[in-house]
């Protein structure tokens, strides 16, 4: 079920952990044709259509994506994006780096209380 981003609630979500990039040929999770060159990404348990801010702590770039899919498979991940916010994150020769992951409609002073590590 596709649940748009506008209806989701505006609560703080923060979690810390690995992301890795991924080729993805087909149809997403949500049933959308996948696309490397939009800014999507795949969550274990977000709903289809929540955008969130993934910002990478090896360098402080963030970008938003929308949640289409499911996944990570992989232990220690908590999420993957496309190849294209993977080069706005800056991790594509590494293929894995360290982010936090945000509710993109939360504000700022409610989501970063906790730091990552």
């Amino acid at each position: 079920m596709f649940f748009p981003a506008s209806a989701q609630a505006k609560d703080a979500f923060q979690q810390c952990g690995k992301a890795s990039w991924y080729k993805l040929g087909g149809t997403t999770a949500s049933g959308e044709r996948a696309n490397p060159q939009g800014l999507t990404a795949a969550h274990r348990t977000l709903p289809f259509g929540t955008l969130v801010d993934v910002t990478n702590l090896s360098n402080g770039k963030t970008v938003t994506v929308r949640i289409n899919d499911r996944g990570p498979f992989a232990k220690g991940r908590v999420i993957d994006v496309t190849l294209a916010a993977a080069r706005q994150l800056g991790f594509v020769q590494k293929g894995i780096t360290k982010v936090r992951v945000t509710n993109a409609d939360a504000p700022n002073s409610a989501v970063h209380k906790q730091k990552c590590q």
